[in-house]
């Protein structure tokens, strides 16, 4: 681990969370990290979508009992903000030169080095799914699977690229003003749980919309223009032989991009998941729907044990007790097309 003076590590006050948080410093810039468990447990990093933090992206996933007692029980969460979209986060100079998506991705080495970590599970929304999936091309050796969630990884069509452009001027001119609120919600929720005006919102769009008026504009600004000019991963994918499971809501903006991904991918490591009634963020608005999907995904790393399976002495995260018969989409449960999931709320 690196010295003291490289980080700020910051104790919660609430025992029940139990985590810390580290503001690290990076060739590319200081980025803040939330750690909660065991450290001595696999790593699950994530990364959440623009203008989010894991407190606005994953809270509704790591909230959900059955989910939480999964992952923690598990992994030790590292969850990474993008530069700038920590709580607290001061606004980033403007004589600061704009990070690029390889930038994003080259930090995140850096991260697991300062807590000795080797190999990581990763967990990213939208924009954080296109930085982690470009993190494990980048680097191969260092990532065990990917669990993505509307993921990206096509350069942006003319019509995002605009939209943007316009978002990108009103954050300049406007800051978070209430056009850009409009944007980003319509980016992450289905129009189910954005309202109507015959329906009010769901609890779940309010909490958001009142946690972008935290973020700093031109921090943003900065990871837009970061997304903006991001390359085209396709050509690339074929090779990335870690196992994958991508969610994707039916009303996600960017439902054609998670099909185009997984056609890509190698079928014999991928399988997609299909949410009905969700937008791009399906952990707020239907974490439930992850469940099995995921308790399937992490048996095939012996990670999940049901009820009189047969467990291997060895170490779950060696590649040695993975089997091909693990690695196939089937022994997850899934099929290779899109699967309909229909997930009642209701406890």
């Amino acid at each position: 681990m690196a010295d003291s003076s490289d980080s700020i590590s910051i104790d919660m006050d609430t025992p029940s969370l139990a985590g810390k948080e580290f503001l690290i410093k990076t060739f590319h810039g200081c980025v803040s990290v939330s750690v909660y468990g065991d450290q001595d447990k696999p790593a699950l990093i994530t990364y959440p979508d623009l203008a989010l933090n894991y407190m606005s992206c994953f809270q509704g996933l790591f909230f959900c009992p059955e989910a939480c007692s999964l992952l923690l029980h598990n992994f030790c969460i590292y969850h990474i903000s993008p530069p700038g979209h920590e709580l607290g986060a001061p606004t980033i100079s403007p004589d600061d030169p704009f990070l690029t998506v390889d930038d994003l991705a080259d930090q995140i080495p850096e991260i697991l080095n300062y807590f000795g970590l080797g190999a990581v599970m990763c967990m990213g929304v939208t924009a954080g799914a296109y930085v982690l999936t470009l993190f494990a091309m980048k680097y191969r050796q260092r990532v065990l699977g990917l669990i993505l969630i509307s993921p990206l990884c096509q350069a942006p069509s003319w019509t995002e690229w605009l939209c943007n452009k316009v978002m990108s001027n009103l954050l300049y001119y406007y800051g978070m003003c209430r056009v850009v609120k409009e944007f980003l919600l319509k980016r992450y929720f289905s129009k189910e749980a954005r309202g109507s005006p015959q329906l009010p919102e769901s609890d779940i769009v309010q909490t958001c919309r009142r946690l972008l008026d935290e973020r700093q504009s031109s921090n943003v600004l900065q990871f837009l223009e970061a997304l903006n000019g991001r390359p085209d991963l396709s050509d690339g994918l074929r090779n990335l032989h870690c196992r994958s499971l991508i969610f994707v809501g039916e009303n996600s903006p960017f439902h054609s991009e998670a099909l185009h991904m997984t056609s890509k991918l190698d079928r014999r490591y991928s399988a997609l998941v299909e949410v009905q009634a969700c937008g791009s963020i399906v952990t707020e608005e239907q974490p439930h729907a992850m469940l099995i999907p995921m308790e399937y995904f992490l048996m095939g790393y012996g990670m999940y044990k049901p009820p009189k399976l047969s467990v291997s002495p060895r170490s779950p995260l060696s590649p040695l007790c993975i089997s091909a018969e693990l690695l196939s989409p089937e022994s997850m449960g899934l099929k290779l097309k899109p699967i309909k999931t229909r997930i009642s709320m209701e406890v």
